[in-house]
């Protein structure tokens, strides 16, 4: 298969005003003359390190970088060969410069770094967990499986395994998906044991070994888990600062012939961006051009924390079959609620349900029952989660703005995260220093492939005030804690 390649155009986007760094200051205020491929150099480095170039990825030509840039072809060249000497860059014989990182920078290759805390001795400092982006249940929950348990005596006369799911769940499902703008009928879900579980029934399903898979960059880390599980290759598309860049996924879906996709378009997970109605139709028209399936989670999209209307679903935008949608109750409602649902046509939910057979016999009864309860009070209960989401966001940025001022926020519109980026590409170290100072964290590689978001860190604001407050003074102390070496920003490339 031909080597993916980043168009001219889209790199020239993601380096912005990369001249801005053609000098460095000095002390009398001015800046000292640096050449014009330096800078460009650095900044390609710079994107391969946050993971907007991924690894393996083909850069433009250096004509077609020249013209794009409006500089000498020489400049290219220049810089190329400097990134080449550095080990960012391979070059092959008769093929294009693919991006690379130096053996200097550590990182497994294949899988994400796994949080070192799983294979920590307990510290002895009490710690605050901000591994994970979830809240605690709301006070209806004990109202919730009152309900479910008035309500079990109608299935206990039969077996209790129903591999498709409740009918009273999947009728308060369907009617939700009507309500957001998007006609569903019962036997078009499927109850799950939780979104990750319906990602991997469809990933069974879809996938093939060795196939690719279309994932936005950062996402979810068990989701990527889950692609290679299955033995496909989770192919990343970065995002921009500003959300998703949908030409890329067109591009990447040509050039790979990624049969699957699968995206959080609503309030993505770590960053909380949201894609808007106009970008879910170019999404669904470029399935439907490329032929590809896109899964869609949407475990987030009842956290909406902006003062704005949310977009339909993507699937209201598409033609045939070309968008599943996967769901859950884990971040609307309780973590320890495991059900989901996958939304797709009957098809497909037949296919799915010769697969599960052979994994579970289906969602416990108890639980789904439950969700129905919380489904039909959901206004109550997400208008008080939202609120309180919305001060803890509050506090979590006004706290990092005094500890870290030098930290770069991602505050999104929605979810449960900010996407923080670190002046220097120490997450990894700083997750690893963190537990001594009281506070679980959980490195931005995590989120991406190849060694990707090294300045990044997610930082949950699930917490209750007083503990992000804490957390966040624990994670400055950390970061103060690294040597003076790691925690610079990155070192200049050195020509000689």
């Amino acid at each position: 298969m031909a080597t993916r390649v980043i168009g001219a155009a889209s790199l020239t986007r993601d380096l912005g005003r990369w001249r801005n760094d053609e000098g460095a200051t000095i002390d009398n205020g001015k800046r000292s003359a640096r050449p014009a491929y330096v800078a460009l150099a650095e900044s390609i480095r710079l994107l391969i390190h946050d993971g907007r170039a991924p690894l393996g990825v083909a850069l433009p030509s250096e004509r077609d970088l020249a013209t794009s840039l409006a500089v000498s072809r020489t400049t290219v060249t220049s810089a190329y060969s400097l990134l080449r000497e550095h080990g960012y860059l391979i070059s092959r014989q008769g093929s294009r410069s693919t991006v690379a990182l130096p053996p200097t920078v550590v990182h497994d290759g294949a899988k994400p770094a796994r949080s070192i805390l799983a294979m920590m001795a307990q510290p002895e400092l009490p710690t605050i967990d901000m591994t994970y982006a979830a809240m605690a249940a709301p006070p209806q929950m004990t109202e919730a499986y009152s309900f479910a348990l008035q309500g079990l005596p109608t299935y206990l006369g039969t077996h209790g395994m129903d591999p498709v799911g409740v009918l009273m769940l999947r009728e308060a499902l369907a009617r939700r998906y009507a309500e957001r703008g998007l006609p569903t009928e019962p036997d078009q879900i499927l109850i799950t044991l939780g979104a990750q579980h319906g990602l991997r029934l469809l990933l069974n399903v879809l996938t093939t070994p060795a196939e690719r898979v279309l994932i936005e960059h950062p996402t979810y880390p068990n989701a990527i888990e889950a692609i290679r599980d299955v033995g496909a290759r989770p192919v990343p598309v970065p995002m921009r600062p500003d959300g998703w860049d949908l030409d890329g996924i067109r591009s990447a879906a040509r050039q790979t012939a990624a049969s699957v996709a699968y995206l959080i378009p609503d309030f993505n997970n770590p960053t909380g961006l949201l894609l808007d109605a106009e970008g879910r139709a170019e999404l669904a028209a470029i399935a439907r051009e490329t032929r590809m399936t896109v899964i869609v989670d949407e475990s987030m999209v009842d956290l909406n924390l902006a003062d704005l209307e949310s977009p339909p679903p993507v699937a209201a935008f598409a033609r045939n079959s070309e968008i599943v949608t996967i769901g859950s109750a884990s971040k609307s409602f309780w973590g320890g609620l495991r059900v989901g649902w996958v939304r797709a046509n009957q098809a497909l939910i037949t296919k799915l349900l010769g697969t599960r057979s052979t994994v579970d016999l289906g969602t416990p009864v108890m639980d789904q029952l439950a969700t129905v309860h919380l489904l039909r009070n959901a206004n109550e209960i997400l208008t008080t989660r939202r609120t309180q989401l919305r001060s803890r966001r509050a506090i979590l940025l006004e706290t990092l703005a005094e500890e870290l001022p030098d930290w770069r926020i991602t505050a999104g519109t929605g979810g449960m995260s900010l996407w923080a980026q670190l002046p220097a590409p120490v997450s990894t170290a700083l997750a690893a220093t963190a537990p001594n100072h009281g506070v679980l964290l959980a490195a931005g590689p995590r989120f991406g492939v190849q060694g990707a978001f090294e300045r990044f860190i997610r930082l949950p604001f699930t917490h209750e005030e007083p503990d992000i407050r804490i957390a966040v003074k624990s994670i400055a102390a950390a970061y103060a804690a690294l040597t003076p070496h790691a925690a610079d920003p990155l070192a200049p490339l050195i020509t000689y």
